[in-house]
């Protein structure tokens, strides 16, 4: 190694420390720092498929009683979007009850 490589690193070094110095040193403090939750995440994800399932709902009903504006082509689109999230939303509900049920499983 030389000098300039030497220096190199140890100004790295110092970077790192500084940085280290400036992160909380707890998980409590950590977790004041992150306004949103593991359960607003979840609550919003639900939201957001309620309302795509409602709008296809809407678009449906729409269709039905001959509104003008609703064609089925964006009904059919909006049915299987509806679709498509309530299934990804099922699935990643049976991830984390297999991940909580791995957890509680695991010996002491």
């Amino acid at each position: 190694m030389n000098d300039i490589d030497v220096n190199r690193v140890l100004s790295q070094i110092r970077a790192l420390s500084a940085q280290a110095a400036n992160a909380p040193s707890s998980p409590a403090s950590a977790k004041a720092a992150d306004p949103t939750g593991f359960s607003q995440l979840v609550g919003g994800a639900i939201g957001k498929v309620n309302e795509t399932q409602n709008d296809a709902a809407r678009m449906q009903k729409a269709f039905e009683l001959g509104d003008p504006s609703a064609d089925l082509a964006s009904v059919m689109l909006a049915q299987a979007k509806a679709q498509v999230s309530f299934r990804a939303m099922t699935e990643v509900r049976n991830r984390l009850v297999s991940a909580y049920q791995d957890i509680m499983n695991m010996p002491i």
